[in-house]
């Protein structure tokens, strides 16, 4: 893997992001912030909990690196831990997150511009930590994901897309408006 891989997917990611935004733009803020009959996050929740796992990650592989920690090289049961983490995600299954970036540490209410702005700094702080990174992390397992264990930056990339797919997904369907119960075909 090269430093140059690792940066491509990156703004690939952050790519995805401003391209959200901008569907999301097309609604208004009460619907952004209105929460699923379900009980559900509602769609600026679901961007605040991936907005903290981006932020509580960058600030772990921060903390790891300024303690001068011995990485392990990426392995391929590194890579296997990132493919059964890519599947978990991908599956139905529900998880239930971490308690730092669930539910009472989510926004009842913020605005989309806010959001946007906390996102987009985030992205930047990633994307200066990447360029910057020393050449001899670039094959290290640094991240630890609180599931999956030790990945390379591959893995974490590969993290941040499926999980952003996965939330994606959520925030669509929490903006389709409720069904009125209609009778069953055939009946009056």
């Amino acid at each position: 893997m090269t430093k140059r891989y690792i940066l491509r997917n990156n703004d690939q990611y952050t790519l995805w992001v401003n391209e959200l935004f901008a569907e999301m733009n097309q609604h208004t803020e009460e619907s952004l912030n209105r929460r699923p009959t379900d009980g559900g996050w509602s769609v600026i929740q679901n961007m605040y909990h991936l907005i903290l796992s981006e932020e509580l990650s960058l600030a772990y592989v921060r903390k790891k690196i300024g303690f001068n920690a011995v990485f392990d090289r990426v392995t391929p049961w590194s890579h296997g831990r990132s493919f059964l983490l890519w599947l978990s995600l991908r599956s139905p299954i529900k998880f239930k997150a971490p308690a730092f970036i669930s539910k009472e540490a989510l926004p009842e209410y913020a605005s989309l511009s806010d959001t946007r702005d906390r996102w987009l700094k985030a992205r930047a702080d990633w994307t200066d930590f990447l360029q910057n990174m020393p050449d001899d992390l670039v094959n290290k397992a640094v991240y630890k994901h609180p599931r999956a264990g030790k990945l390379g930056w591959g893995g974490t990339l590969q993290f941040f897309k499926i999980h952003f797919k996965r939330h994606r997904s959520q925030m669509r369907r929490a903006l389709v408006p409720p069904q009125p119960n209609l009778p069953a075909r055939g009946c009056l």
